[in-house]
Formats: C-alpha cells, structure tokens, sequence
C-alpha cells in the first residue's frame, strides 16, 4: 500500500483511481513475457467459435482493454488468453470481487455461530439506546439494504464516500468511517450498494476473532482465518487482500488474485460451496442464500449479482441466461457463472467507458451463450 499512497497523494483520488486499476496488474508482469492463448474444444464448442467470440475482447478498442480472460467447462480450463505483459502468474485487483470472497469469509464465522443472519450486528457506535442503526442485521449489510447514508458515487468524485473511505479522511481506519455514517433510510427498505458495508463486515469478522487493538494482531488474525478456512482449501494459493493502517481487510475493494485463482473461486460458488476435491468448504445453504435474490433487488442477492431484470443490474438480464450469476468489479472486472452450462468465466482489464463495459458484457453473453444449457 505504500506505493498506492504515494499515487493517492501525488495525483489525487480521480488520478488515483485509474493508476490503481492499472497498478492493479503490474506486480508479476515481468514473469509472463509472453502472451498466453490457448484454446480447446473438449468443451464441445469449437476452437474457431472460441476464437471469434474470445478475440474482439482483446481486438476491439471499443470494449476497452481486456488483460485477462478464462473459461472453464466442467471444471476444466478450455480457454485462456492474455495480453502481452500479462500471465497467467499476473496478479491483478478485482476491485469490488472481492465483497464475494469477503462474503464467504461471512459465511464461515456464520457456520462456526460467531454470528447470525438476522440479528442485528454488535457494533459499538451502534450501541446508545434509540440508536436506529442498532438495527441493522447482517443480512441488510450482505444485501445493501442497511439504510446507512453512503453515497458509492458522487460528483465530483472525491466528494463520494467510498473515495473518503479508500484514500482520504477514512483510510486510516475504513470501518469506523463506515460505521460512523448516519441512517439515511429506515434498514431494510431501499436497496443502495455500498463499499462501506463490506467494511463494516471486514471489521466486524476482525473483531470476532480478536479483542486487540494491536494493528499487526488484527491483520493476523483476519489473515489467519482467511488462510486455513478459505485461501488453503479452495486451492486459491495467490489470494492476496489488502489491509487498512487499523489492521482491517479492505473487503470492499483491495484484494490480488491470477485470473485463474479468479477463476478457481467462481467455480467454488457454482459448485454451492465444494472444492475441486470434492470437500465441502463453505455450508452449501450459504452459497444458497448468496445466490438468492434478495428482497429488495432482484438482481442482487448476498454480495453477489444476478442475471435478473432491476432497475438496478449490473449484468446482462436480455443477454444470458436467468440462471448466471457473478462478482463485477470496477472499470469492467467479472466472474460470471453459469450453473446450467458447467460454466465459469473470467474477464479482467481496464474499460472505464460505460460504453465499453456494456460492449464488454455483450461479448461476454455472446461467450456464455456457445455452451447449451
């Protein structure tokens, strides 16, 4: 993070946001010289249909810049393409991805009765009587329905909350920033998606699992816990996140994986919680409830989108099928699954542009649409 803060500071949150996503993919570029392009057809689609739906992804400039993509079919990679400089050892930022994983983790300290879906989170500045922030449950927190007033997007843009989080006045201590934020909506009534409520999930599981204080003693424990219960037994060996200078896992937005490893936990998630082993990791009921649509947006369920019509969708409900499901990051990073087709897909890159995305979706449907269901 020390490089990150240098940029913050010297081109400030706007300028910050683009060297992010470009930092994003630089840590092991030097080690994959080469471009990467394999295709296969034991998926039953043929190479060449492959091709034409997998290359103007990387071609055209009008969907941005694409640095990583992989297609799984029945658990096995049948397509994989790199841009030059990128490899299939690249790490890169799958910016809000990571409120799947921090999700997960969720789901595991739920399973272990640490905590409990619907009732209302123990947060200390929640705590004075009368407070209508005491509550708010966890579910409201998976589910973006909480009512805390945060605003993710803003104009100008370092007046938004999630920017204040991430690089100014709440770095220092990202859940309290959350935490601190009033209600602006009675909890439970208006869907609004929000960084800030993953963090305050990221704070509250750190808190379950130490009463220290100590930053190092926080980001142990939380490390830890991702580790043994997730990172080891899902075979996501390069799962990296990033941590606040409270020792809090920036759950919201900072975490590191090879596209494969992306790819590895999307497969997790439309495998409802198993390994490629075969072992249940994550309770199958979990996977359940994330996939579901929640009550207030259909195309949202627990920190997942989905495939539905909404107001508010960030997939491509007319597009594919109603069945897929994924985790969308920022300037156009997904893992779409599509459970009917054995299919996992992962595109990472750069696509600022509203208009690149949707051109980026479109491909993407087009790519999920090969597979019969």
């Amino acid at each position: 993070m020390k490089r990150d803060g240098r940029i913050v500071k010297r081109l400030g949150i706007a300028g910050a946001l683009v060297a992010l996503a470009v930092a994003g993919g630089m840590g092991a570029r030097a080690a994959d010289p080469e471009p990467v392009n394999r295709l296969s057809a034991d998926s039953g689609v043929s190479e060449s249909a492959l091709r034409q739906a997998i290359d103007p992804l990387f071609e055209d400039d009008a969907l941005g810049e694409t640095r990583a993509l992989v297609v799984m079919h029945d658990g096995r990679i049948v397509a994989e393409r790199y841009a030059p400089g990128y490899g299939p050892q690249t790490m890169l930022l799958g910016w809000s991805i990571a409120k799947s994983v921090t999700a997960v983790l969720v789901g595991l300290m739920v399973s272990d009765g640490r905590l409990a879906l619907d009732a209302p989170v123990p947060v200390a500045a929640w705590s004075q009587p009368g407070d209508p922030r005491g509550r708010i449950t966890l579910r409201q927190l998976l589910t973006m329905s909480s009512g805390l007033d945060h605003s993710e997007d803003a104009d100008p843009i370092a007046s938004a909350d999630t920017n204040r989080m991430l690089f100014t006045d709440g770095a220092a201590d990202m859940g309290r920033f959350a935490e601190s934020q009033p209600v602006g909506d009675p909890p439970g009534t208006v869907f609004s998606y929000s960084s800030g409520n993953t963090m305050i999930l990221a704070d509250l599981m750190t808190r379950q699992l130490t009463d220290s204080d100590d930053p190092a003693t926080r980001r142990e424990a939380m490390q830890t816990f991702l580790d043994g219960r997730l990172k080891q037994p899902a075979g996501l060996a390069s799962l990296t996140p990033e941590y606040d200078a409270r020792g809090t896992m920036i759950g919201g937005g900072f975490l590191h994986m090879t596209a494969r490893d992306y790819a590895r936990f999307g497969e997790l998630l439309r495998s409802r919680g198993r390994s490629e082993a075969g072992h249940q990791i994550v309770p199958e009921k979990w996977i359940a409830f994330m996939r579901a649509p929640s009550a207030l947006n259909p195309a949202y369920g627990g920190h997942l989108w989905l495939n539905r019509a909404s107001q508010e969708s960030a997939l491509m409900p007319d597009e594919a099928p109603a069945s897929l499901f994924g985790c969308v990051g920022h300037n156009g990073q997904y893992i779409l699954v599509a459970p009917r087709q054995h299919l996992t897909i992962v595109r990472l890159g750069m696509s600022p542009e509203k208009a690149q995305r949707v051109a980026v979706k479109a491909a993407l449907a087009r790519l999920v649409t090969l597979f019969p269901g």
